[in-house]
């Protein structure tokens, strides 16, 4: 394929942004600029030559600019093969010119949405006029250049200065990608709005799920294995994607994806006492809540010392120097805060590689929207799991009922619980996890892995008994059987959180009593897998 040069460019923008700088340097190249409303206004504006797409296809703009470029004399030059005699002879009987520029980018329909506009005005940005004439020049590839997008436009520029006002094949298939994919990413937001918003369907037929890449990671889960972020295009929550880096090295997928999960545990406590969560391998090590950060941070950190070691770290309220120093005496890769004062971010920025993440919010935990799987040769798509439950939902079935205080640890556990791999079980006292099992295969195993690592912990700090003496443990689904319950009384736990459900529950709820258990059913189970 050879260069194509422009002589005749069709530019109709809703976003001006670096449209006369363009304008002028197509002028100053002897392009012919043909446009349509506010665009063509703009350019004439800044003193430019500029002909009325009205003047093109001889009929005028009608029905509030809705019809426009929907004209043979338009698409007939976007989609001409240029050295076709049959094409070149309609274009001759026709009389209609080769377009070999288009500049496009489509109506605000996203920025419309977002800002809670009325339906009427919505649908009024759905363009029509725009993804046709994108699709016509990308198609066209061969021949037509397609511009999307402002930041084009330097390259667009460099281009023509290189190849003396025209441009590669190569350089418009590039174009023309980007092209289609804009058109594609438009459409799906459309249909999003249609299925959720119009018409409040959870699982639409089809389901057009997009997003822009924000950046390539070093490398996937494993080195040998590609990675890149992309955020949705759309309305969608901000979260981990969109946090500030205030320093260290680039964020790895698992640092990501570790960060993710130390911040969805951390928004449960949005709004209360200071909260501090440590995450590895997606699952939380410890968890604790106190008067101040520092207090929070120690309480987490002596959970579980030592798998805390190289993980994520995130809090919930602005972090202070006194708790930044303290992170810093053991390695860990990132921490996630909704702000960072100056004592924190020099206390960090003595540790060169340590990410600080800056979200400058936490997300709602009970946000609603879709969580998306793949599987092989498919998706499982479900809601999030936002269900929440409160005092007022849970019922008391042991003889003896808890105390005040076990009913807050059994409340602050279930919040943990919630967010570690199942089989899981959390040991929780006073604002401060214990001992915490997770993925196992059977719920008794993860009752005695939590209590093993409270076991080590009391030994390691010097406490008179583990911290699971006086907890309460919570379980994220019903005990099948009595033991993993049974467990739970050896580690000293007072008092016992569950769903409920079992077929076996009147075995379980005996068991508990025979040891002197409190125990509350929840009637909600949170697996995570």
């Amino acid at each position: 394929m050879s260069d194509v040069t422009i002589r005749r460019a069709l530019l109709s923008v809703s976003d001006k942004t670096g449209l006369v700088e363009l304008g002028q340097a197509l002028g100053a190249r002897g392009v012919e600029l043909v446009s349509t409303g506010g665009t063509a206004k703009a350019l004439r504006d800044a003193g430019l030559s500029v002909k009325d797409i009205s003047e093109l296809t001889g009929f005028p703009e009608m029905m509030d600019g809705r019809v426009k470029t929907l004209h043979p004399k338009v698409h007939g030059g976007l989609l001409a093969v240029r050295d076709n005699p049959e094409h070149a002879a309609a274009m001759a009987e026709h009389e209609i010119g080769a377009i070999d520029l288009v500049v496009v980018n489509l109506y605000p329909f996203e920025a419309t949405v977002a800002k809670g506009a009325e339906r009427d005005e919505v649908i009024e940005n759905i363009d029509i006029g725009g993804p046709s004439m994108v699709r016509s020049a990308a198609k066209n590839h061969a021949y037509v250049t397609i511009l999307t997008d402002p930041a084009d436009y330097a390259g667009l520029l460099a281009e023509l200065e290189a190849k003396d006002g025209a441009t590669s094949y190569d350089f418009r298939k590039r174009l023309a990608a980007r092209a289609f994919a804009a058109t594609a990413a438009y459409d799906a937001m459309i249909s999003q709005w249609f299925a959720f918003a119009d018409q409040q369907q959870t699982f639409p037929e089809m389901l057009a799920i997009t997003g822009a890449r924000r950046e390539e990671l070093r490398y996937g889960e494993n080195p040998h294995q590609r990675a890149a972020l992309y955020i949705p295009k759309g309305p969608h929550a901000k979260g981990i994607a969109q946090a500030e880096q205030l320093q260290g090295k680039e964020l790895s997928y698992n640092n990501y994806n570790d960060a993710d999960a130390a911040l969805e545990l951390c928004a449960e406590f949005r709004g209360q006492d200071p909260a501090v969560v440590i995450v590895k391998h997606a699952n939380p090590c410890g968890v604790a809540q106190g008067k101040t950060l520092l207090e929070a941070w120690q309480g987490a950190l002596a959970c579980d010392d030592v798998s805390a070691f190289g993980g994520i770290v995130a809090v919930n309220v602005p972090l202070d120097g006194p708790t930044a120093e303290a992170i810093c005496e053991i390695f860990t890769e990132v921490v996630v805060a909704p702000a960072a004062d100056e004592a924190a971010r020099a206390a960090f920025a003595r540790k060169k590689n340590l990410r600080l993440l800056i979200t400058g919010d936490l997300p709602d935990p009970r946000r609603s929207g879709l969580a998306v799987r793949p599987i092989t040769g498919g998706l499982l798509v479900q809601t999030r799991d936002n269900g929440a439950i409160t005092l007022d939902d849970l019922k008391v079935v042991s003889k003896r009922a808890p105390t005040d205080q076990e009913l807050k640890d059994c409340l602050f556990a279930w919040t943990v619980a919630r967010h570690v791999k199942s089989n899981a079980i959390v040991y929780a006292k006073d604002g401060v996890t214990a001992g915490i099992g997770a993925g196992q295969m059977n719920r008794r195993d993860s009752s005695r892995i939590a209590a093993m690592k409270a076991a080590e912990a009391a030994e390691k700090f010097g406490w008179a008994s583990a911290r699971t003496v006086g907890s309460a443990v919570a379980s994220d689904a019903f005990f099948p059987f009595a033991d993993g319950l049974l467990a739970a009384a050896e580690a000293g736990a007072t008092a016992v959180i569950q769903p409920g459900g079992s077929m076996r529950d009147a075995e379980v709820i005996a068991a508990a009593d025979e040891a002197g258990l409190a125990m509350v059913f929840t009637g909600m189970r949170h697996f995570r897998h």
